[in-house]
């Protein structure tokens, strides 16, 4: 044994075991949590030998202080077959702890985790409420689900996010910067990159609620049109039927803001959800094509665990990991194509409102009296135009930013290191 690996299984008798930044370990477990394969960190940090923990439920590294709800919300991403994260409390053999940021995600027949040291500064509060979610599971009787409520009110005063998916994905991307500067690494340019096209994103979602306001403005602009033209009596024919063209059109566009805009669910506000889900895999990708290189050089024996065959599987894993980010980015472009096709219709309806402008402005030439009043409106409808336009053109700006960026991240994501090196199995 060397000096490295002595100094590696050095333990102090109480407090933390030994885990450094820039680490990783991984383990796999099958369906019902039994652990198959982790890496030599796993065994090195936890203590234990392993023929403890091949074989060995998962919780067996479960700190007795990790509250349920924690876990209530990792099984709620993972039973829809996406990949999770949280800051976990750790127990090793000998009583020691260990802190990790886990990336949790289903495999064929189990599921993979992926284990890093945390650097950010979170534990302080995560800890303070993790012992408080604990006390109330244990002495109040709160269930997980009520338990992971009350996580996630936590994360709302404190990040306002309520969101567990959100916040563990901005997590995982603090995590992973502040881990690259404390190593000296360059920074990861696919993160940079989600900043920007998140960025786009907002900025669209932003400019696209500005627009629904500035038509709930203009929206009493039909009845506006038809007090006038009752006014006019015989001379009034023309402006009623205007004010139904622009009633019919107001309806058209109101049900585009529906359809694209108003609600959670709908393209505008789901680029956003869409980016963020899509921004966790990727770095889950990273996470994993990190763990395969690393193993990939593992010389030691892990117990009964068939060494080469598992490498290979794990490589496999980065592989499968990358092909989800890469249909993720794929499609927030598809995503961007359908916001650009939205603003595209609705262009439609700003030219037939500039339509409605124009013969308003003839008529209000042409009536003898009741001009004046009309003037006004079309000074509305000009105003109101020229905003529409200006804003339509903001948004398809961010829109072509928001598409461009994830082609290049794609391209950028296709080249993380997913395969075993070329002198595998002896590197």
């Amino acid at each position: 044994m060397g000096f490295a690996e002595r100094r590696d299984v050095a333990r102090p008798a109480t407090g933390e075991a030994p885990f450094r930044i820039g680490e990783h370990f991984f383990v796999r477990t099958d369906g019902q949590g039994i652990i198959r394969v982790g890496s030599y960190v796993l065994h090195r940090v936890s203590g234990y030998d392993w023929n403890e923990l091949i074989g060995a439920p998962q919780r067996i590294l479960r700190h007795p202080d990790m509250p349920a709800g924690v876990f209530r919300l990792l099984c709620n991403a993972l039973e829809q077959g996406r990949p999770a994260g949280a800051y976990v409390r750790n127990l090793a053999k000998d009583g020691l702890h260990f802190w990790t940021f886990a990336v949790v995600m289903p495999v064929d027949g189990g599921f993979l985790s992926v284990h890093i040291k945390p650097c950010v500064g979170n534990l302080e509060w995560i800890a303070a409420i993790y012992d408080a979610m604990r006390a109330a599971e244990a002495d109040g009787g709160m269930t997980p689900g009520e338990s992971a409520e009350m996580l996630l009110r936590r994360i709302d005063e404190v990040h306002g996010q309520k969101d567990y998916a959100a916040f563990a994905g901005d997590a995982l991307v603090h995590e992973l910067i502040a881990q690259d500067r404390q190593l000296h690494r360059p920074p990861d340019k696919r993160i940079a990159q989600f900043r920007r096209i998140t960025s786009a994103a907002r900025g669209m979602l932003q400019e696209t609620h500005a627009l629904f306001r500035e038509f709930g403005a203009i929206s009493t602009v039909p009845a506006n049109m038809r007090i006038i033209a009752s006014r006019l009596e015989s001379s009034g024919g023309a402006i009623t039927a205007l004010s139904q063209n622009y009633w019919a059109m107001s309806e058209e566009m109101s049900n585009w803001f529906r359809k694209f805009v108003t609600d959670s669910g709908k393209d505008f506000s789901a680029l956003e959800d869409t980016l963020s889900e899509c921004r966790f895999q990727v770095c889950a990708a990273r996470l994993v094509s990190e763990a395969a290189e690393l193993f990939s050089r593992e010389r030691r024996r892990l117990g009964s665990v068939d060494v080469a065959q598992e490498k290979q599987k794990l490589a496999g894993l980065a592989q499968k990991q990358v092909r989800k980010a890469m249909a993720g980015l794929q499609g927030i472009v598809d995503e961007a194509g359908r916001v650009s096709a939205a603003v595209t219709t609705m262009r439609r309806y700003t030219l037939g409102l500039g339509s409605t402008r124009v013969m308003c402005n003839i008529e209000s030439a042409r009536l003898p009296q009741g001009g004046e009043t009309l003037s006004n409106i079309i000074d509305q409808l000009d105003g109101f135009q020229r905003s529409v336009e200006q804003q339509l053109t903001r948004i398809e700006d961010l829109c072509r930013d928001v598409r461009f960026g994830a082609e290049m991240l794609g391209a950028k994501t296709a080249c993380l290191p997913t395969c075993l090196p070329a002198d595998w199995p002896n590197a």
